[in-house]
């Protein structure tokens, strides 16, 4: 992928390519930014100018990187056994789908990429399996005499055995070897790997930025403006909403649904029981899912606290719900329980996370929800 077909962040397109000129590369970086923001496709431009660059613009070699066979281009990603993998699943057995998701999803989440691979109800990660597979491929010279590059998508993934082993590469990298690992929670990798990598930090992308990507692919240019302020910087969450798509539509409705419920759930038995059902049907869903939709509510929660104080400019979320207005909601969250609400939430995914029963931690979340909504403004 070519720097010219990344959207946006032009100011790291031109740090990365003076740096490459100037032979100032760092063999190990870390490139860390939210989701959607285009950390991968720039990884992949990035490899494609120091793998390419020094071939005198050979268009085999450019072509290589366009179907990403490039002998000297190496990935790692988090995967878990599924149907096709029965046992130690490491990135080379998802390879074909890798390519597929790249072509089709550059800029996709994690759940996106797990359901492509059918595990959307596990955890993946990258584990110590990969680790060992990655320190053979390294060791090897380069297949064309230049550069070998790995791509370590969602590096936050590697457990505590793969980021041990990623680190002796790290502090003793072979010759000619750029690691390049990709992350958007930096603090879930180890300190000792964030002290020797390079940090490169990515903003969410502008709206403009957006929009154009989104007029490349047939929105007219007020539905492109529309859903590049709604997207906040994430290009993924943008193109979901272009082809209506998006989590977020369902999510919104599981939200509406909640708070209805917990509404009427004081001193309402009935409600109750609604909660309790609402809580095994969400349970049931993937924890990436859940965790999305935990996230999805704090930002709701947010949007209604500024339109309770009158920040509309700030306000981009919609709600697509039948009878169901923000601005109306808007007044239940304030000073005196927003605190509370967005801990009770951000404590619900750190459960999720730590492989909790879903339904008891929806069940304690809901039951908590109805008494703080209840909680009379000052």
């Amino acid at each position: 992928m070519p720097f010219e077909k990344v959207l946006g962040q032009e100011h790291i397109k031109n740090h990365l390519v003076t740096t490459a000129d100037a032979g100032r590369v760092a063999h190990a970086q870390l490139f860390v930014g939210p989701e959607g923001c285009g950390l991968l496709p720039m990884a992949l431009a990035y490899a494609e100018y120091l793998l390419c660059v020094g071939q005198n613009g050979d268009k085999s070699c450019h072509a290589k990187m366009a179907s990403l066979m490039h002998p000297d281009l190496h990935f790692a990603f988090p995967v878990s056994t599924s149907q096709k993998v029965k046992s130690h699943a490491v990135s080379d057995h998802y390879l074909e789908e890798w390519r597929q998701f790249v072509k089709e999803q550059p800029y996709g989440n994690l759940l996106d990429w797990y359901r492509l691979i059918g595990i959307e109800k596990k955890q993946g990660q990258i584990g110590v399996d990969e680790a060992q597979d990655l320190a053979k491929k390294l060791s090897l010279k380069s297949y064309e005499g230049g550069y070998k590059v790995l791509i370590v998508w969602m590096a936050e993934k590697m457990n505590q055995a793969a980021s041990n082993k990623l680190l002796k590469l790290i502090e003793e990298p072979p010759d000619k070897t750029i690691l390049l690992l990709l992350a958007e929670e930096k603090e879930q990798i180890i300190d000792t790997i964030l002290s020797r990598c390079q940090l490169l930090g990515f903003p969410p992308l502008d709206q403009k930025s957006i929009a154009e990507g989104l007029m490349l692919r047939g929105a007219q240019n007020g539905e492109a403006l529309a859903i590049a302020q709604e997207a906040q910087g994430n290009f993924n969450k943008a193109l979901d909403l272009l082809g209506r798509d998006s989590e977020d539509l369902v999510f919104e409705r599981w939200f509406v649904q909640w708070v209805r419920s917990a509404f009427k759930a004081k001193g309402n038995k009935g409600a109750i029981h609604e909660l309790i059902l609402w809580s095994g049907e969400v349970s049931k869903t993937s924890r990436e899912v859940q965790k999305q939709f935990l996230q999805h509510c704090i930002t709701l929660i947010r949007q209604a606290l500024l339109l309770n104080y009158g920040v509309h400019g700030l306000v981009y979320a919609k709600v697509r719900v039948e009878g169901f207005d923000l601005a109306k909601f808007a007044p239940f969250v304030h000073e005196n329980n927003v605190g509370d609400i967005v801990k009770e939430l951000e404590t619900a995914i750190f459960h999720v996370e730590r492989n909790g029963n879903g339904k008891l931690i929806f069940t304690d979340l809901s039951i908590k929800l109805t008494r703080l909504l209840h909680v009379k403004a000052s």
